[in-house]
């Protein structure tokens, strides 16, 4: 209660300074966000859907909020290169809360809109009005609600109907400051008939301070669209992410999305995924490698709303020391949702007896012609495979690291940008190593 009312205060004190520096259709969503969020209060263990996700201690600590929009004193493109071999990207920048434009030249397909949330809101406003904050006022969570009150900027993407954007877009969202800090993030991705994009959106963190990201991601997949949709997280302990990713496809459409936790602190991704139109399909997938005292929730609700759909699930997990886990799955089959296909799987490698891993998955169906199943394993590593490989002449350490690496290599394979899923590989190697897991040319990393 104590971190709610110091929140509340700073809303009521700041009210004027959020106005002023965000578009007005953010503006016009805010009060009513602010009232559903402190209606709710934060989320607490003594709520079913965060039960093993404590919050409390998090949102305790004094952290700073970039309300007058002040910059850092150099471009993140001088200081940061995310240059995967193979795979050229088109470059965009969020420093805490603060959106960078690319230093590289863009090229873009005419009509493509992508950038500044607030800038692009202004000057498109008929264009994106139906659009911002509508998946996200139908949900309850109140992180979501706290973000609507506080954005003041994100990042924006839209594709017009039967465009396709061959360079895939890559959003670097990076905390960086000595202060303890609190950033507000938006994403809203627009897909028209037809078109198609890659959007790859990674979290890193420059400094050793402790940071809070309370992320909320709009995403809409017109009639035929196709998005792939890929997070990585590599950050350090002392990070905190909150999520909510709303996305809602259209008849035909195609979604993809990967999610990747190479180093985080405590981690909450919410994952609310709605079929509105008939012969769509989705395939979601996470990887999630933790140690030391890290923690990761991801729930995912799958919404059949219409028949003829196909929606498949596979997320990972390798846990060591004393890191803790949860996966809450559920796919909801409406009553008219006929001939819907679903599966969905969660598996878990324990490492150690310390750990902890919580599995729920939930298959809701209320329509009788469906195809759908889910399954869930927790276990340790195999003994017998573990003697195999050692009397191959490996170590007890290599033989674990390698045994580690085929089990995650399912969700890895999934990534459908050739050299993207290249370097996954060797990023999960070098964290199933001990190694930081740095990008080439990083200017940042030790």
């Amino acid at each position: 209660m104590e971190a709610l009312e110091t929140y509340r205060r700073l809303f009521d004190n700041y009210r004027e300074v959020l106005r002023l520096n965000a578009a007005p259709q953010m503006d016009a969503c805010r009060d009513e966000a602010a009232a559903r969020w402190l209606q709710a209060g934060f989320p607490s263990t003594r709520s079913e859907a965060y039960r093993h996700f404590d919050l409390q201690e998090a949102l305790s600590i004094d952290y700073g909020m970039n309300l007058y929009r002040l910059g850092v004193p150099a471009h993140p493109g001088d200081v940061f290169r995310c240059d995967v071999p193979s795979l050229s990207t088109q470059l965009f920048f969020i420093v805490n809360d603060l959106y960078y434009p690319s230093k590289r030249p863009v090229q873009l397909p005419e009509g493509v809109l992508c950038g500044s949330l607030s800038a692009v809101l202004r000057e498109h406003a008929d264009l994106l009005q139906p659009y911002y904050h509508q998946l996200c006022r139908q949900d309850g969570d109140a992180m979501a609600a706290m973000n609507t009150a506080f954005v003041q900027d994100g990042f924006v993407l839209y594709v017009p109907a039967h465009v396709a954007i061959d360079k895939p877009i890559q959003l670097i969202q990076m905390f960086q400051g000595e202060i303890d800090i609190m950033a507000t993030r938006r994403l809203l991705v627009i897909l028209d008939e037809g078109a198609s994009a890659s959007l790859i959106v990674c979290d890193h963190a420059i400094t050793l301070s402790r940071y809070f990201s309370n992320q909320v991601a709009e995403i809409f997949v017109g009639k035929d669209a196709s998005l792939s949709y890929y997070e990585m997280e590599m950050t350090h302990d002392k990070t905190c992410r909150v999520a909510n990713t709303y996305i809602r496809q259209e008849e035909g459409s195609r979604f993809l999305t990967q999610m990747s936790g190479l180093e985080n602190g405590i981690t909450r991704n919410n994952i609310t995924l709605t079929f509105a139109g008939r012969h769509a399909s989705a395939s979601l997938s996470g990887l999630t490698l933790l140690s030391r005292s890290q923690q990761t929730d991801n729930h995912v609700l799958v919404d059949h709303a219409v028949p003829d759909c196909q929606s498949d699930q596979l997320y990972k997990y390798v846990l060591d020391d004393e890191s803790r886990a949860v996966f809450g799955g559920r796919v909801l089959v409406r009553p008219d949702a006929q001939h819907t296909e679903a599966r969905q799987s969660s598996a878990s490698l324990c490492s150690t007896e310390r750990v902890r891993m919580w599995s729920q998955p939930q298959l809701e169906i209320y329509a009788d012609d469906v195809k759908c199943g889910h399954g869930s394993a927790t276990g340790q590593i195999d003994e017998n495979a573990l003697f195999y490989m050692r009397q191959r002449g490996l170590s007890e350490e290599e033989a674990r690291m390698f045994l580690k690496f085929a089990f995650a290599s399912q969700v890895v394979d999934r990534i459908e940008l050739g050299p993207l899923q290249d370097r996954m590989r060797m990023l999960v190697g070098k964290r199933f190593r001990g190694e930081l897991a740095k990008c080439i040319d990083c200017k940042i990393c030790p």
